[in-house]
């Protein structure tokens, strides 16, 4: 390795015993970009670490997965998930969500690989034809990563969320993945 190359990552899938730094790293993204997320930091502050748990067991049984980039020195610098739609009629479909890379982390491809791993997870079900995500309006850089990997923008929500009084628009993307043969 050079020396101006970033050592890579490990991801992997998160598990009970993430439940620290998972949430610790969550909330730190939340009061980072408060704007990027639907959950607001005060109130998933105020959350019990039980519910943090729950998350993550819910993640690591089940469909889809909630992954985690971590560094080489075991610092959780990145995540993404992949949440399965459960009803008959829409099991066909899944959302990334959670998706955040640490300030500090940031320029290295994180963000991609995580993606890249989320879609993976996506193919081997073996059932999902799309994978669905919002981002907000003005967030260039994770648009920008979202199309390269192959999602397409297909609506706006006008005032999707508040964050301060202030009104965030998100605009609707989703990857087409090859229909499964039966």
């Amino acid at each position: 390795m050079s020396a101006s190359a970033e050592p890579a990552v490990l991801v992997r899938r998160l598990g009970i015993a993430d439940a620290e730094p998972y949430r610790a790293f969550r909330l730190t993204a939340l009061r980072e970009t408060p704007s990027a997320f639907t959950s607001g930091y005060a109130e998933e502050r105020a959350k019990p670490m039980a519910d943090t748990i729950q998350r993550l067991a819910g993640a690591e049984h089940g469909p889809g997965a909630l992954l985690g980039a971590f560094d080489p020195d075991g610092t959780l610098v990145g995540t993404a998930g992949l949440r399965v739609k459960q009803r008959g009629q829409e099991r066909h479909k899944a959302t990334l969500y959670g998706m955040a890379v640490a300030r500090a982390a940031g320029g290295r491809g994180i963000g991609r690989t995580l993606v890249d791993r989320v879609l993976a997870v996506a193919a081997e079900d073996g059932q999902l034809q799309q994978v669905l995500l919002t981002v907000s309006e003005g967030n260039e850089p994770a648009l920008r990563l979202y199309t390269a990997c192959g999602f397409e923008v297909w609506g706006r929500e006008p005032r999707a969320v508040l964050v301060d009084g202030q009104a965030v628009a998100k605009l609707h993307l989703v990857r087409l993945l090859p229909a499964p043969t039966v």
